[in-house]
């Protein structure tokens, strides 16, 4: 256990973080996402939030300040319905976690599941809401 490091994070989760570059993506996926089929690197938190996972990651992670919108999620196919309060508790978290919210944009399914393909790695959570999957861009690490 490391001081200051939200217990939700593994220690393989923490290694993605620390590997990851600037410009690199991290797919926050539902319970549900194919990610096995899509990414060979998958990390699993089981029994874990996104909402959690967000909290946890936030304070470690510099959000992509170069692109419109660092946050990605699905778009509803058409003939369904989102769940606002899915994107309002993720959006939560990070403000709760590092008092800003960055920039969110949602897009195709299909089109998700491309990018997700290009992710640096793909974490399964324990999260049951549907179209609860979320993509974060890693930005560049101010000096400190």
């Amino acid at each position: 256990m490391l001081k200051g490091i939200h217990p939700a994070i593994s220690p393989e989760l923490l290694k993605i973080l620390a590997e990851m570059g600037h410009g690199d993506e991290l797919v926050l996926s539902d319970a549900h996402f194919p990610a096995h089929s899509l990414h060979h690197k998958v990390i699993r938190a089981d029994g874990i939030s996104v909402s959690t996972l967000l909290s946890g990651i936030s304070p470690l992670f510099e959000f992509d300040a170069y692109v419109d919108a660092p946050l990605v999620m699905m778009q509803a196919v058409e003939g369904d319905t989102l769940d606002p309060t899915v994107e309002k508790n993720y959006l939560n978290a990070i403000q709760q976690a590092v008092g800003f919210t960055p920039k969110l944009t949602r897009i195709d399914r299909f089109a998700f599941y491309d990018r997700a393909k290009t992710a640096y790695a793909v974490v399964i959570s324990g999260e049951t809401a549907k179209y609860g999957n979320i993509i974060i861009k890693k930005g560049v690490t101010p000096i400190i």
